[in-house]
């Protein structure tokens, strides 16, 4: 856990099935703000330079914003290799969700974001955790699509093929059309996560939705004109669904 912490930024402790994840809470100025809950990528942490924009971004129009490590990353216990799954992801979401629907300075009314594997994490604990709108960023609807060699080169020493034969195997397709008020971003270049998974989300999901494709995009979503536009878009929707009076969109 970092302790230079942000003014405006709590630190917060939590467990998840056992596991003590660690995660910084970006607190607003508004008195019961509505919140979001952010899920990292498979091998990123609460610490992702999205992450933190998104949440800064957020908090200074009046949303809190959860960003958390997931078991097995980061600050959090657990390891990585044996400890890490779609289910045991969903798992701490929820926890995290529970968590601050508990406190009184925060609002009931939230939203959930999630970037890549994070992404998936979102579309398939959306329906359990009750979130009112949700932006994801190259989310795999399925495992087979995943470039899982491009993963193992990215990623750390200890990762390899066993990983996603024993860990990584999912597919949510069959929930997606219980979903409302989603919008999702995908580069076209992104060899990691093709972007035909984010049409099969924009195609099955229910109004409102959109879809936004970043042209010359890739998985990282390196290009800086790519994050601005990210966290602009993403703020707007956000607040379309969660601040009375912003309005609402098809």
């Amino acid at each position: 856990m970092n302790t230079n912490t942000p003014e405006g930024v709590e630190p917060i402790m939590f467990t998840a099935g056992g596991f003590l994840l660690h995660g910084w809470l970006h607190l607003p100025e508004t008195d019961r703000a509505p919140f979001i809950v952010g899920s990292h990528g498979l091998l990123s942490s609460g610490d992702s330079p999205k992450q933190i924009s998104l949440a800064r971004a957020c908090a200074g129009q009046g949303l809190a914003f959860f960003r958390f490590d997931h078991r097995g990353c980061g600050s959090s216990s657990g390891l990585f290799q044996s400890d890490t799954s779609l289910a045991a992801r969903c798992a701490d979401l929820q926890s995290a969700v529970d968590l601050l629907l508990q406190r009184t300075d925060l609002s009931d009314s939230f939203g959930l974001f999630g970037s890549s594997f994070g992404g998936t994490v979102c579309l398939s604990a959306a329906g359990q955790a009750s979130a009112s709108v949700m932006v994801v960023n190259a989310a795999p609807v399925r495992s087979r699509t995943l470039s899982s060699t491009d993963v193992i080169a990215a990623g750390p020493s200890h990762i390899d093929a066993s990983f996603f034969r024993e860990n990584l195997q999912f597919d949510v397709s069959e929930g997606l059309s219980r979903l409302r008020s989603v919008l999702v971003f995908h580069g076209d270049e992104d060899r990691v996560v093709p972007v035909e998974n984010a049409h099969e989300i924009y195609e099955t999901v229910g109004r409102p939705k959109k879809l936004t494709i970043l042209e010359g995009g890739d998985h990282m979503m390196s290009r800086k004109s790519h994050q601005l536009l990210f966290v602009r878009e993403a703020v707007k929707w956000f607040k379309m669904h969660l601040v009375p009076g912003e309005g609402m969109v098809a």
